[in-house]
């Protein structure tokens, strides 16, 4: 599918310099821009290549002045790294285009609510009392237990199974074969060794805007809800336990686990397979490196923590050198 650089720009806000008729029909990097793709210059490390590049379109930054002759068709924005994200949007979604109706094969519950151009597709189960707004993509085989709700523009990939009474806001997209509001993790020991099962009462909310990778779980609250607030983006493979809270922004690479009752602030940035401990706090714009164990809260924002036990990392690389070399000097003596 092609789109024009007057599409773009319209999209984008953006300013044109050159034809705005140009099309293309695909993204690539600068360097290997060929005719038909779009390219992005954000690293001024690169420029180098827009001066070279076959692409037929270069998205820059509003402040880019060229040095040589460029054949590309240029388009200004304010953000030129933000601006490639939004476009790749846009093409994903006229390449997927929106789909429509709801399919014959689909299990509805007479006394679901359903709102307008939302499409349900074959083998999904949608249960009792559960709201659905308007605009939304519900895949194949996704389960929605009784009295869910789901905002509007959401988009539900296959596999997705959502347990019963949780809530998923505006905008929020859930890759395939995540699931929402299993059972928490809670257990009584018993005089005979045995474990009783604590039922878990509650639920789970996600705020608007939220992204949850593919095969990552989400446990509903013992009591009360487990909580994802607004714009928090979660990558594929994570556990999140029950009554954990997630604050504004915060991303969270792979592999993470976070034990139950944990609180992460805002803006936060969690590299992939890090474990959280339970019952302790992370204070809002903390930064905690990949494979990091974090056993106590942490409030310093000042610095990135790396480590088992996490630690400020400058202090973790000092101690990493000292233990590396460690069987070189005991070998010595």
């Amino acid at each position: 599918m092609e789109i024009t650089a007057q599409v773009i720009a319209d999209h984008l806000k953006g300013e044109i310099v050159g034809n705005p008729q140009t099309k293309v029909s695909k993204v690539a990097r600068i360097e290997n821009g060929k005719p038909g793709s779009i390219c992005f210059l954000a690293n001024m490390k690169y420029e180098h290549y827009i001066y070279t590049t076959k692409a037929s379109i270069v998205l820059v930054n509003n402040s880019f002045e060229p040095k040589e002759h460029i054949s590309a068709t240029l388009i200004k924005v304010e953000d030129a790294y933000s601006g490639i994200a939004s476009l790749l949007g846009l093409l994903n979604k006229l390449k997927a285009g929106q789909k429509k109706g709801h399919s014959w094969r689909a299990s509805i519950s007479r006394s679901a609510k359903i709102g307008k151009h939302t499409y349900i597709g074959p083998h999904a189960y949608i249960g009792k009392k559960v709201k659905i707004g308007k605009n939304c993509q519900i895949y194949p085989q996704v389960f929605l237990g009784d009295n869910v709700i789901i905002g509007d523009n959401v988009i539900l990939y296959p596999g997705v199974k959502i347990y019963y009474e949780c809530e998923i806001g505006n905008n929020c997209i859930l890759h395939a074969n995540s699931v929402i509001g299993a059972d928490g993790f809670g257990f009584a020991p018993q005089e005979d060794g045995s474990y009783k099962k604590i039922p878990q009462t509650g639920k789970v909310v996600l705020e608007d805007d939220v992204e949850i990778g593919a095969n990552t779980c989400i446990d509903r609250s013992t009591m009360d809800e487990t909580r994802i607030e607004k714009g928090v983006k979660l990558d594929n493979l994570i556990q999140i336990a029950h009554n954990v809270s997630i604050g504004k922004n915060t991303v969270i690479a792979s592999l993470t686990g976070i034990a139950g009752s944990a609180k992460v602030g805002e803006r936060c940035m969690i590299g992939g397979q890090t474990g959280i401990n339970g019952h302790i706090k992370i204070g809002d714009d903390v930064k905690i490196g990949a494979r990091s164990g974090v056993f106590k809260g942490i409030t310093d924002t000042t610095q990135v923590y790396q480590g088992t036990p996490a630690i400020p990392a400058r202090d973790y690389f000092k101690a990493y050198v000292l233990f590396k070399n460690a069987p070189k000097k005991n070998k010595n003596k």
